[in-house]
């Protein structure tokens, strides 16, 4: 069992004080998608010194159980569930490995705060609400079941890999949304489509220097939580611009990447061109003018937009081919809002994120993610963005697809929910169904009739460096999380 490091002082004194202990070691704790091993050995070991059964699956998620509490044997069984790995993001330039690395929270004006990169209150905070309830003693409740699962972030693998058999309780309490005060009850479906086009290599042209253009300062954000908001897209940015110089110069692409994550918001992309030599001197006033524009575009959204100029090396130039169809494709492809919700107003029905762009002079490779409420409508826009680019003579794959979890107003346990909330906090909480890939949708095609709800703390900023949640509305889960299970017998 390892040894992780006293609670962290960005915690100290903070409540519910077993609620942030756990998460304060979470932080200690590398947690990468796909790579939760270390995390999971040491649960395990937390989990037998306090006599909770601990098991794992082939898919490597993580099941605890726990027995009812006196008085409440005759109880439903309850799951609770999260995910133990975290999106990974850092600002340019932050020597961060994720891999070995602590978080480092800070404590700022009721918040908790990762400055440079991304917090992992996405999930953490769900998971370390769990192992509370697990090892509190004096917590009324039925018979638990925790499901912490593993490669949420990447394409919920364990969600995938679940069994139909692991689990005993029907009603279940997902721990993964964002915004206090809300009840979820239901959420969106998505798959990604993955583009691959081998390339051409070739020498750089004679009298042509290379150069380095960055645009960043973006603030990124969940590519669906957040993609109604009109953020920019560091990516589609980048390539607009870069159209508009083709128009001007003759330059040679050598390489464009931008995003981190299919399901992150890019914030950043860069480029690098190999262009005349007489005609780099005006490039910086090119940028500046692009600068000007896409601040004046999302004034109000994403003001601190910069587009950055240097000198690089560059030893191979993409064929004008491969560049012109590249540019042409992204510049092409969707991203954004497609349609908002009839059946739930204000809410996103379909949109696609595109989150990952790689070309070199050897291959270039894209990814979009597309989420919907309403399956169809996954394979409609996932399809559209698939022709344009074999349109282009591009490979196209789809994968991960994710069934969306349809809401039930009627759900019983929503109702039991609701009536908590009320008693405890003296107002309504609002129903609500989240445009963001739960894992309840594929835990309930596995489980069928399995009454779920979703809430949680206040986190703003997931999926982006900055990633914060409010203390006080922990404080409140927690509370909920209690009487919930309290009230269930």
């Amino acid at each position: 069992m390892m040894n992780i490091p006293s609670i962290r002082p960005a915690f100290e004194g903070l409540q519910p004080a077993a609620v942030w202990s756990h998460f304060s070691a979470l932080c200690a704790i590398p947690r990468s998608s796909k790579n939760e091993t270390e995390l999971v050995s040491f649960l395990r070991s937390w989990a037998e010194a306090r006599g909770i059964d601990a098991r794992t699956d082939a898919a490597g998620n993580l099941f605890l159980r726990k027995p009812a509490s006196p008085g409440y044997e005759n109880a439903p069984g309850v799951v609770l569930q999260s995910h133990l790995d975290m999106v990974c993001q850092k600002n340019e330039g932050v020597a961060h490995d994720f891999l070995r690395d602590p978080i480092v929270p800070v404590l700022r004006d009721g918040w908790i705060v990762a400055e440079e990169t991304t917090l992992g209150a996405d999930n953490g905070i769900g998971v370390a609400l769990i192992l509370a309830a697990l090892e509190d003693e004096d917590l009324a409740h039925g018979p638990l079941e925790a499901l912490l699962t593993v490669d949420e972030e990447a394409g919920m693998g364990g969600a995938r890999g679940l069994g139909p058999d692991w689990l005993d309780g029907r009603l279940l309490l997902n721990l993964d949304t964002e915004d206090w005060g809300v009840l979820y009850l239901g959420c969106a479906g998505s798959i990604d489509v993955n583009v691959r086009r081998a390339g051409t290599p070739l020498p750089v042209p004679q009298g042509f220097q290379g150069v380095r253009v960055d645009l960043r300062g973006l603030r990124g954000g969940h590519s669906g939580i957040n993609i109604h908001e009109g953020r920019g897209n560091a990516i589609k940015l980048l390539v607009r611009a870069l159209r508009a110089l083709e128009k001007t110069v003759s330059f040679r692409l050598a390489r464009l990447r931008g995003g981190t994550a299919r399901n992150g918001l890019p914030r950043e992309a860069f480029a690098e061109l190999l262009l005349p030599a007489d005609a780099v001197g005006s490039l910086s006033d090119f940028l500046a003018g692009w600068q000007a524009v896409f601040r004046e575009e999302l004034a109000g959204v994403d003001a601190n937009l910069e587009l950055s100029l240097t000198p690089c090396r560059v030893d191979a130039a993409m064929s004008e081919a491969d560049q012109k169809i590249w540019l042409a494709s992204l510049h092409a492809a969707v991203h954004g809002v497609r349609r908002m919700s009839v059946e739930a107003p204000g809410v996103v029905e379909t949109s696609d994120n595109l989150g990952v762009v790689d070309l070199s002079p050897e291959e270039g490779r894209c990814t979009f993610m597309v989420r919907s409420l309403v399956d169809s409508a996954i394979t409609d826009l996932a399809e559209e963005i698939a022709s344009l680019f074999e349109l282009s003579g591009m490979d196209v794959t789809m994968s991960g697809r994710n069934p969306g979890w349809r809401p039930n107003p009627g759900s019983a346990l929503l109702a039991r929910c609701r009536s908590v909330f009320r008693d405890l906090f003296a107002e309504d909480a609002v129903t609500r169904v989240v445009h963001a890939g739960l894992e309840c949708g594929l835990i309930g095609s596995k489980y069928p009739g399995m009454d779920m709800v979703s809430f949680g703390p206040t986190i703003h900023g997931a999926h982006a460096p900055g990633e914060k949640v409010e203390i006080a509305s922990v404080e409140r889960s927690w509370r909920l999380l209690q009487g919930i299970l309290g009230d269930l017998r």
